[in-house]
Formats: structure tokens, C-alpha cells, sequence
């Protein structure tokens, strides 16, 4: 079953930290298994993971309590228990989807997200409303965009976590751009909001951020934007291809299907997102191969 349809309007971005522990019942969880057990349909539970990127200060503990509105609009369109499972990182994110241990996933980083989709073993869902044209910003003390790329080889350029989807589109920019990122000085910084820094203060001549606030703020203090990358959706939801197409169908319609209720809204508004959209497979498939995937 192949839930993906021709591409929507990408829209303009925001932005990008993730958790594990052993997924637990919530109450309303319990609440629906002791329902389905009383009326004797089976009470397996379906496990959402969830990872929120690398290179944000965000803790689990503030990750979970956000889904768990989502969770339960889940519990009862499926009408069966649903349990979070918050994945404490990239490489706890990638050994859920290759081990198929969550149903369903809301991955932030879109290169962990494709990976899963190009391995077979997971199909997008949807995609987050107001998160599908995530760019990443080249910022510097420089008065014009960068016109000939070869020149900046040998110059600095930070760049948030390694593994973050913003390094991730950073390099893939480079190259389209017949820079090899290998010919520049490069350095990470764990977090987005510590780029401006390292260009202001001269430790690097460009910055990579794609964090709409981090942009503004230098922009607004006088700094540049040298260039610009492709946009890329971010925040995608996953289903596992070992879930039965009717049940992978129902939580789809669940997710799409939120800011039309007063529940699905009340369960958006916890989790600071507005909705979510249908996903393109033409734009997946562009960008496994724009990203290295």
C-alpha cells in the first residue's frame, strides 16, 4: 500500500533532539487496553518512536508529554493501545527502523527518515505542515551571495552536529555546487544556536543554520546570507511495511485528518505542530539521491 501522492506546495521552514527509554502505557493507553481486553479483541500495543534532532536543547522528558495527545487520537482511531518510545539518538533512531521495533516513527532528520524508505522496511506516512521547505542558510560578514563557489575552498565553515540533517543538506549543497566539503576548514558545534558565534568572532567565514529564529537574529544584527539550499521536508511520519495495510490506512487518515477535530487540534496545539500533509514520493526520490542516500 503506497500512501504517497504528487507533491504539495512545500512551504517555508522552521527547524532541529532526540531519547530512548522502554516504551511505557500512559493512562489513557491502559485505559484502551483494559476496554479492548474486556471486549475481547486482542491488546497488542503499537509503538510510536519518536526522535527530535540532534542539534536543539530539547530533553526527552519534554519530547514525550508532547506526542502523547497524538497518541491517544491514535489509540482510538486504530482501537487498540499505542505506546511512545522516544529515541535517545540517531544511532538508537537507526537501530528502531533497521530492527522494525516501532510501528510507527515521527523521524526529524530527514536523511534518517530516507534511509529507512530506501531500506524497504518503511513507507512515509505524512509530513509536517509548516516543515516542508526546510533550508539551510550560509551565514556571513560578506556583502554579496557567493557567486564562484571554487573560491571559498580553504576558508572556515561551521556547521552544526555531524549526523544533523542541517551538515547533512550543508554538504549536499557543497557539492552541487563542485565543492568537495573536504576542501574547506570545517568545524561542528553541538548546536545551532552557537554558529552565529563562530562567524561573528572570526573563527569561520560562513555558518550553516536552518533555524528560521538563528537566521533572523543575524540578519537583524546586520549579517548576511551568502547562499541558500534546496528545501527539504523535515519531521516526517513512518510506518512500518510489517503493519497490515487497513490498520497503516487508519493512522494515516488519523494523522491527516487532526486539524479537523477538536481533538486532533487539541492534540496538535500539545505538540506544537498544526498538522500534517500527504507526502510526495517524486520529491523522496530526488532527494535520496541530492543527499547521498
Amino acid at each position: 500500500m503506497d500512501f504517497q501522492t504528487a507533491s504539495p506546495s512545500l512551504e517555508r521552514a522552521a527547524s532541529e533532539r532526540p531519547t530512548g527509554r522502554p516504551a511505557l502505557l500512559r493512562p489513557a493507553a491502559r485505559a484502551a487496553m483494559a476496554l479492548l481486553l474486556a471486549a475481547g479483541v486482542p491488546a497488542h500495543a503499537l509503538v510510536i518512536g519518536v526522535t527530535e534532532g540532534v542539534s536543539y536543547q530539547v530533553t526527552e522528558s519534554q519530547i514525550a508529554p508532547r506526542f502523547e495527545p497524538i497518541a491517544e487520537v491514535l489509540s482510538k482511531a486504530l482501537k487498540q493501545p499505542v505506546t511512545i518510545k522516544v529515541l535517545i539518538s540517531y544511532t538508537s533512531a537507526r537501530e528502531a527502523l533497521k530492527e522494525q521495533q516501532v510501528d510507527l516513527a515521527f523521524i526529524h532528520p530527514a536523511h534518517v527518515a530516507l534511509e529507512a524508505v530506501k531500506s524497504g522496511r518503511y513507507q512515509a506516512l505524512a509530513w509536517t505542515s509548516g516543515f516542508t521547505a526546510y533550508k539551510v542558510s550560509l551565514l556571513c560578514k560578506e556583502p554579496q551571495p557567493i557567486s564562484n563557489w571554487k573560491s571559498i575552498a580553504g576558508k572556515g565553515l561551521v556547521m552544526p552536529d555531524a549526523d544533523s540533517i542541517t551538515s547533512v543538506i550543508t554538504r549536499a549543497m557543497l557539492r552541487e555546487q563542485g565543492v568537495q566539503p573536504a576542501a574547506l576548514k570545517l568545524t561542528n558545534t553541538r548546536y545551532q544556536d552557537a554558529v552565529p558565534f563562530y562567524v561573528q568572532n572570526g573563527f569561520a567565514a560562513y555558518g550553516a543554520t536552518a533555524a528560521s529564529g538563528v537566521v533572523k537574529t543575524w540578519k537583524d544584527g546586520g549579517g548576511n546570507v551568502c547562499a541558500e539550499s534546496r528545501a527539504v521536508p523535515i519531521k516526517q511520519w513512518l510506518v512500518s511495511r510489517k503493519l497490515d495495510a487497513a490498520t497503516a490506512g487508519a493512522a494515516r487518515e488519523a494523522l491527516l485528518g487532526l486539524a479537523q477535530s477538536d481533538a486532533g487540534k487539541r492534540a496538535l496545539a500539545t505538540s506544537t505542530y498544526t498538522g500534517f500533509v500527504a507526502p510526495s514520493a517524486e520529491v523522496e526520490t530526488a532527494l535520496m539521491s541530492w543527499l547521498g542516500i
